[in-house]
């Protein structure tokens, strides 16, 4: 039976291959001129700089100062703050990043008296700066090959849950034994190529960061959600930091005692910034991309993903609005939250328009079927990956199935106070009880303190009305999920009790009183039970089928850290070229050049906005109102030496093809000569689908010109000891 049953699958897979290589043949002449390219990356990494030719592109400096493993370079005037990008402009630790990369900073400093959100704030000396709560710096001190100790760990490893597991413990241990408190050094081992190449990356920690110049918020934020992923783009979008250290150099947190941070290196920033058609880089922390992704991969952001959460962003924007339309204290503390959620949402609107714009899916499909076609025609590569394509089918088809419950879980614990604080406090009991060195990362000895700490910041944004409706909508959405995805406790729930159930919840549980929650951290896991707390109780009972899906999607990324280096090298083969790495956070080099495009037929954008767009987008008030000092200093001409007479105006925004995406956000801008010209802050719409693919002809990103930068310092802000610090 079994032998016959042998020959009828064989006979079926051979009929399958026939038909799959008469249909290639069709393929090929019908969507030959639909298959996309390699696309031409552009986010290189340390390893790589040296083998680019940057001075045959327009740089005008040795590569060597742009990147030099044995001494000091640009490299070393790059800070990772807030998740954002920074750069050292002073010898006194003097950063200039985006006004959004510090805008939680400055939210959480502010108050109805002091709104420096909304009015600006600006330290006239160092005593007045104010502590961003919660920020750190990071520095890249160095980076080492570490994925033969990684993938050694695994090897003979078959099951795939465990498999990730194993990577991912050993990620740890490596960065912990490379982590040095004593010098304020954190290691940290970051994913290149999935179950292919892993880099130990060290970094010098700072934890005293400061607000010492940051616009109003009508500067800062000028366009607000209106503007965003924008252009032509006018937003004053630039804040200055300063880093501290304690006397002796070492690491400390906030203290009177503690000095300006003496970088390596620092930038200097050029004043008369940069012309159409120069050449210009990026240093910058770009966080992910996913261009070396398959076809199953863009079908997962299209049908799931993206729609699902931009559409449970936007109604949560619509509550948070809403609930605060008549309270300015309510404004206030839902400025951030508010801020974070919206620029996800347009974003992923954006990556949905992008990916449907350009048929991404389908033209990955194409060239899919063309590379199973090259590995059927290779022997040794047959032998190697003809089940590589079947197998990618059946794991993204498991992930399919439970992606609605996935999402549920992780948005819920996003987005309801209730949930992350009882949540956090049962994976602290459960965490508590094991050995340090088996703990999940954020409830290591060293890193607890710090854990609990970012999550008061709960307490300080939360509010009765926004968290019930919460629970309902949340519960509400998982009641039409299907299948693999069904949330097992709403499938059973009484929603003619709804109210009721959610105002019980609310009203007697103890993890909304905070004293009284800092209490439960000595309670191991059977005396939370004990308590009887209606939060604790519920959330006990969904983490049951959470930890469920969390096991299936630790298979899933087991199989994924299997395929996906044959999936590129079957591509790389194809291509006959080698891949750069996708976006993860780490330290990364663009290029390009000053450059306006053509986004939709007739339209041309030039790449520079001048101070005159801002005035006449004034006019419309809201999102575009200014401070009237500004007015003032643009009808009295009072431009200073930043007036740029080729484009008769004030330079405010920039336009330049270099391939950027989040975390990029803060990057400096340099000239062919390594100098500070602009701070990237943006993308245009049609570039949001840059996580996925890059095109010179669509991909354009933003920044704040320096002369608008310094123009706002100097005369808006009355700031002019800053630009006398910078050498200006």
């Amino acid at each position: 039976m079994q032998s016959t049953r042998n020959k009828v699958n064989k006979m079926k897979t051979n009929m399958k291959y026939f038909l799959k290589r008469t249909l290639l043949v069709l393929i090929l002449l019908l969507f030959s001129a639909a298959i996309v390219p390699a696309p031409e990356e552009g986010m290189y990494p340390l390893s790589e700089i040296s083998k680019i030719d940057l001075v045959k592109a327009g740089l005008k400096i040795s590569p060597t100062e742009v990147y030099n493993p044995d001494g000091i370079s640009l490299i070393d005037a790059l800070v990772k703050v807030g998740g954002c990008t920074g750069s050292f402009v002073s010898e006194k630790g003097l950063i200039i990043t985006n006004h959004h990369c510090a805008f939680g900073a400055i939210s959480r400093a502010s108050s109805e008296e002091k709104n420096y959100l909304e009015n600006g704030f600006l330290a006239e000396n160092y005593e007045d700066e104010i502590p961003a709560k919660g920020y750190k710096c990071r520095i890249t001190e160095s980076y080492e090959d570490v994925s033969d100790k990684v993938l050694s760990a695994v090897r003979g490893i078959d099951d795939l849950a465990e498999r990730a597991k194993g990577i991912s413990k050993k990620m740890q241990e490596i960065g912990n034994e490379a982590t040095d408190d004593r010098n304020s050094i954190e290691g940290s081992v970051s994913e290149m190529f999935a179950g292919q190449t892993y880099i130990l990356f060290k970094y010098r920690i700072i934890e005293d960061v400061r607000i010492v110049y940051a616009p109003p918020r009508s500067i800062g934020e000028f366009g607000g959600e209106t503007d965003n992923w924008v252009w032509p783009r006018h937003t004053g979008d630039f804040t200055f930091m300063r880093a501290y250290t304690a006397p002796a150099g070492s690491s400390a947190e906030y203290s009177e005692d503690n000095v300006p941070f003496v970088p390596k290196k620092y930038l200097k920033v050029n004043p008369n910034g940069v012309e159409e058609n120069d050449f210009v880089f990026i240093l910058g922390y770009p966080g992910r991309t996913f261009r070396n992704y398959s076809s199953h991969f863009i079908n997962y952001q299209l049908e799931y993903q993206l729609p699902y959460i931009s559409e449970l962003y936007s109604w949560m924007i619509d509550q948070l609005e809403e609930v605060s339309a008549n309270d300015e204290s309510l404004k206030l503390k839902f400025a951030s939250p508010i801020k974070g959620l919206a620029n996800t949402m347009k974003n992923y609107k954006g990556k949905l328009k992008g990916l449907q714009k350009l048929d991404l899916r389908q033209k990955k499909r194409n060239e899919e079927l063309v590379m199973q076609e090259f590995v059927m025609s290779n022997a040794e590569l047959s032998d190697k990956y003809s089940g590589l394509f079947i197998e990618l089918d059946n794991t993204y088809e498991k992930m399919y199935g439970y992606s609605y419950a996935n999402m549920w879980y992780d948005r819920f614990k996003r987005l309801s106070t209730v949930y992350a604080l009882s949540n956090f406090i049962i994976d602290y009991a459960e965490q508590n009880a094991l050995p340090d060195d088996e703990r999940k990362n954020a409830f290591k000895g060293k890193n607890i303190l710090a854990s609990f700490e970012r999550l008061m910041q709960a307490y300080l944004t939360y509010n009765e009305i926004i968290e019930k409706r919460v629970w309902k909508k949340m519960f509400a959405d998982a009641s039409g999920f299907k299948d693999d995805s069904k949330i097992q406790f709403v499938q059973q729930f009484d929603f003619i009790k709804i109210d009721e159930f959610v105002d019980k919840l609310i009203n007697n549980t103890i993890v909304l009183n905070k004293e009284e929650f800092i209490g439960l951290k000595e309670k191991p896991s059977e005396e939370l039970v004990r308590l009887n707390d209606p939060a604790i109780n519920l959330v006990l009972e969904l983490r049951k089928q959470d930890k469920e899906i969390e096991k299936v999607f630790d298979e899933i990324e087991g199989s994924l850290s299997v395929l996906s280096p044959k999936y590129v090298d079957v591509k790389s083969r194809w291509n006959k070229t080698s891949f750069i790495p996708d976006a993860n956070g780490t330290l990364r080099l663009t290029y390009g050049f000053v450059k306006g495009y053509s986004p939709q037929d007739a339209v041309y954008y030039e790449p520079f906005t001048t101070l005159s767009g801002i005035i006449e987008k004034s006019i419309l008030g809201g999102d575009y109102a200014v401070p009237d000092k500004l007015k003032t200093l643009y009808y009295e001409k009072d431009f200073g030496k930043f007036y740029n007479e080729k484009i008769e105006g004030v330079p405010v925004g920039l336009l330049y093809n270099m391939d950027t995406t989040g975390g990029n956000s803060g990057s400096p801008i340099l000239n062919a000569f390594g100098e500070l010209v602009g701070v990237n802050f943006d993308r245009a719409y049609e570039a949001t689908i840059n996580d996925f693919a890059w095109d010179e002809s669509y991909s354009r990103s933003i920044g704040v010109d320096i002369r608008y930068v310094l123009w706002v310092t100097q005369k808006v802000g009355g700031a002019n000891y800053l630009l006398e610090e910078m050498g200006i």
